[in-house]
């Protein structure tokens, strides 16, 4: 089991540390709930949700207002001190029961094959390593869970396709906790082995100028369940 520390009130040791860049997150995620429409998408990322869940990256915590009851546990990671901080107060606010975990995506401090679903949100452009993340995410989750993602990547045609390159080659991630803007999350699932379920490209904010942060994608996709031979190997070992 993790460590529990939404329950203990303690913020252990840090694996990341941006504190400029988690200060000034807290701030503007907070406002983008409404001005820019990001507790809806919330809503319909985690709606129908049940189980155990796992989410890789819970920042501020912002995500555990919006868990529907049928969930019967939430274990969140956060590697950034703050912002693990004020996950663990958004934790002992909310509806289901959430442990605040210290940890990077790349080694979750987690057994194998522990979780009915995983929520990775805004989380895949600054992780360290993303194919030994996703490789993490499945084996945490029993063959058929389900993973609910919603993140921002690369967009917008050629000309903001290599502005975005650009700025993933300069200071866009010092000044960003280590955010990149170039990614591709949904080849980035497919590349790690899950089968990809439904999904919508976004404009955020839907109204406005398009900016390097604006192409967003919020989907679905499954770890794949294991074939008769798979399951008859792993019974006998």
């Amino acid at each position: 089991m993790p460590l529990r520390s939404a329950r203990s009130g303690k913020v252990p040791r840090d694996a990341v540390h941006h504190p400029l860049f988690a200060r000034y997150y807290a701030r503007i995620s907070v406002s983008a709930e409404t001005r820019f429409g990001m507790g809806g998408v919330r809503d319909r990322l985690l709606a129908g949700l049940s189980g155990r869940v796992i989410e890789i990256g819970a920042g501020n915590g912002l995500n555990f207002a919006h868990y529907p009851s049928t969930v019967s546990e939430v274990v969140a990671i956060e590697p950034e001190r703050l912002l693990r901080q004020l996950a663990v107060e958004a934790a002992l606010r909310a509806d289901v029961p959430v442990d605040v975990v210290p940890g990077a995506a790349e080694a979750l401090p987690v057994k194998s094959e522990a979780f009915d679903a995983a929520v990775v949100s805004l989380v895949l452009c600054s992780v360290r390593d993303v194919p030994r993340a996703l490789g993490e995410l499945r084996r945490v989750l029993r063959p058929g869970a389900t993973v609910r993602f919603f993140e921002h990547g690369r967009g917008g045609g050629r000309a903001m396709s290599s502005a975005q390159r650009g700025l993933d080659r300069t200071l866009w991630p010092r000044l960003n906790g280590g955010c990149h803007l170039a990614r591709d999350p949904v080849a980035a699932l497919r590349d790690a082995g899950f089968e990809l379920g439904p999904y919508q490209r976004l404009l955020m904010p839907e109204k406005g100028p398009r900016l390097p942060t604006s192409y967003c994608v919020l989907g679905s996709a499954w770890r794949p369940r294991l074939s008769e031979e798979e399951a008859s190997h792993k019974a006998a070992s």
